[in-house]
């Protein structure tokens, strides 16, 4: 098989399954050409009805076939019914060799693992977390897996590279039109930010709602002209599991204390000022930090011009406090989030398209002060892993890590220097998520790594209180208390590759043996 070598040293097929790989050659190197995919027309006329019985129905009047690719959204998170619905329905009508194209899959979406074993699902591109990136590990899907950046995912539907046959919305609030919104209703999860792109360009749109309203079913954040076929259901899924795995705060000292650590390193790098911008990441650690920040930001006065990302309580605390004069809101991470945008003007929802989409006319990212972010491996050449365990299993999504990384001023990766018997910091992560280039700094419960092509903030850095350690001296506690990690066993077959948000690619995730 012939390969390149990218710009993290990873050597990345030239093509794989007819598919041609571009290798990662920086932060900003990889520009589009051209124009935009065309959407497509619809066909309605007076006295036409897009109110249809069951998914099945609408499974037929979408005339979906073989390998036909389908799209959900992530907003209920693990709380979501719509992706398991309606492949079950899929699987029904005797279809296979499907593609899913998800925003992301979560524990919850597990029956999938019956389907790629039944050959019902061929190959999914999109995050994938738990039993379904394990069943990807461990080879049981016939086709690739690709994952991409919440901002990767947008550029590869405008582009045309990712082609949606039907986009299945899992609509909180509906008019028998389509139009939709998630503000309202049982399972009211904030906003539909994730499956705007797919109603534009998929050929074919169905709204699956348990809240049929009449016409119009206001706010729209995704209008009845772009929707082909409404389904009322009993329950599309259970927003209380929007909080769930990573959306849960840390609370354990050592946690706790990076979290501290990474709150010094904004203070003393001037970050925390008037004016200031600010994404928390979904993690545990993310989430300590951001409280943390709301506390030292209500103690000093500080007022933030805006924060956005993934929206807790947290963040609608420093607002509510008076320390941030808006709130961008990419997702609701919890269900105070959503009753929160009900009632207050400044909490506005925003597109990922708009927030992380690397080939826009302005990336919301590209104006980011500081995210805090965590990882599952780093390397002494600042590589972050979020995607696999040490032992090569993929069990994790990508998220909008890689898009804020590369765009924030200062991205502040989170994570002890060993977990249990795992180096964390290592020589060589297992897998490349987000590389070096983007990497500003590495706070752990044993010090500070500032990435040494940030001269700039070493210089800031120099006779403060904050913890500055070699990244080499990280790796050397970490194999010392945790034994020099092991390479994961693989075979030769390439199960899942990974994007960067441009369309380039980062490494790729082979198969692990039994």
């Amino acid at each position: 098989m012939a390969s390149v070598k990218n710009a993290v040293g990873r050597e990345i097929p030239t093509e794989l399954e007819g598919r041609k790989l571009k290798p990662y050659r920086g932060l900003f190197k990889t520009y589009p050409r051209g124009r935009k995919a065309a959407g497509y027309f619809g066909r309605n006329k007076p006295g036409d009805r897009k109110l249809l019985e069951s998914i099945d129905e609408a499974i037929h009047a979408c005339k979906l076939k073989d390998g036909q690719t389908v799209s959900f959204h992530h907003h209920l998170r693990d709380g979501d019914y719509v992706v398991n619905m309606v492949m079950k329905a899929i699987a029904e009508h005797g279809l296979r060799d499907m593609v899913v194209a998800p925003s992301a899959l979560f524990p919850c979406h597990e029956p999938l693992v019956e389907l790629i074993d039944q050959g019902v699902i061929r190959s999914i591109e999109g995050s994938v977390n738990g039993p379904i990136g394990d069943a990807i590990s461990h080879g049981r899907m016939k086709g690739l897996n690709i994952l991409r950046s919440h901002g990767g995912r947008v550029r590869a539907i405008e582009s045309g590279e990712l082609k949606i046959d039907v986009a299945f919305v899992g609509a909180p609030t509906a008019d028998a039109q389509g139009n939709m919104n998630a503000l309202h209703g049982k399972s009211a999860c904030g906003f539909l930010g994730y499956a705007v792109a797919d109603s534009i360009f998929a050929k074919k749109v169905v709204a699956i709602t348990d809240n049929l309203v009449d016409y119009p079913a206001l706010p729209i954040q995704i209008a009845a002209d772009y929707v082909d076929y409404v389904v009322s259901v009993p329950s599309i899924g259970d927003n209380q599991k929007i909080v769930s795995g990573t959306t849960k705060i840390a609370t354990d000292p050592q946690k706790t204390g990076i979290a501290m650590a990474a709150l010094d390193l904004m203070v003393h790098a001037g970050m925390v000022k008037d004016g200031m911008s600010y994404q928390a990441g979904a993690g545990g650690i993310s989430l300590a930090t951001t409280k943390f920040l709301g506390d030292y930001m209500k103690a000093h006065n500080i007022v933030a011009a805006w924060m956005d990302g993934g929206v807790t309580e947290h963040l609608i605390q420093i607002q509510r406090n008076g320390n941030c004069k808006a709130i961008l809101n990419g997702q609701s991470f919890d269900v105070l989030s959503v009753t929160d945008m009900l009632t207050n003007p400044n909490h506005v929802p925003i597109t990922p398209n708009y927030y992380a989409n690397p080939w826009n006319k302005g990336a919301l990212v590209n104006i980011l002060d500081t995210v805090v972010l965590g990882g599952t491996e780093a390397d002494i050449d600042f590589n972050i892993n979020v995607n696999t365990h040490s032992d090569g299993r993929l069990l994790h999504g990508i998220g909008g890590h890689q898009d804020t990384a590369a765009g924030a001023k200062l991205s502040i990766m989170m994570m002890p220097v060993f977990r249990k018997t795992n180096a964390i910091i290592r020589d060589r992560v297992t897998t490349v998520s987000a590389p070096h280039h983007s990497v500003d700094a590495i706070v752990t419960d044993q010090g500070i790594a500032v990435n040494p092509a940030r001269k700039d903030l070493l210089k800031k850095l120099r006779g403060s209180p904050v913890k500055l350690v070699d990244i080499k001296e990280l790796r050397d506690i970490a194999y010392a208390e945790a034994g020099k990690p092991e390479e994961p066993h693989y075979l030769d077959r390439i199960v899942s590759a990974v994007q960067f948000r441009d369309g380039t690619y980062l490494d790729v995730i082979r198969q692990v043996k039994e």
